[in-house]
């Protein structure tokens, strides 16, 4: 006997098969031993189940004795510990956002400087050792140069009362 036929025997002991197929089962079992030995086990093991089907009853209501046990196991389960963050985790994780915009802070002005953007040009100022009266301001951008020339023979002369004379170089 294959598994179809026993299916179809069991649907048959439920009643659960259509009037035609339960007429050819029944003519079936009339005529097979198998099938009969078959049908009267799961008979007997029918009855046997039925009288240990314990019926209860929960006295309260199927939503309040579900919600209990969801209550009681939320309580029973212990909350989660917060993570304790490492001294090295926390620094990384403020130092790495500062790298990162100092790098790009960097490369912004890299790139500014490399591509003639209004970056602003360091002043020079030269003071010459050899002649400590004279200073020479030079700005690149703007294309200038100034020496500023301060002699004591300048200030004798401003000091002097007469100015008419003046020293022949």
């Amino acid at each position: 006997m294959n598994e179809e036929q026993q299916l179809k025997l069991q649907a048959f002991l439920d009643g659960e098969l259509p009037e035609k197929d339960a007429r050819e089962v029944a003519s079936w079992l009339a005529r097979d031993s198998d099938a009969t030995q078959l049908h009267a086990e799961l008979r007997n093991t029918r009855q046997a189940l039925k009288g240990f089907e314990p019926q209860l009853k929960v006295p309260e209501s199927r939503e309040f004795y579900w919600s209990k046990i969801k209550r009681e196991i939320e309580r029973s389960t212990p909350a989660p510990v917060p993570e304790r963050v490492s001294l090295f985790t926390s620094l990384r994780r403020f130092l790495l956002p500062l790298g990162a915009v100092a790098v790009l802070t960097l490369a912004g002005i890299v790139t500014l400087h490399q591509f003639g953007g209004s970056v602003v040009h360091p002043v020079q100022v030269n003071a010459i050792l050899a002649d400590a009266g004279a200073f020479t301001y030079r700005d690149e951008a703007q294309g200038v140069t100034v020496v500023w020339l301060s002699y004591p023979a300048e200030k004798k002369l401003a000091d002097s009362p007469s100015r008419a004379t003046l020293p022949a170089k």
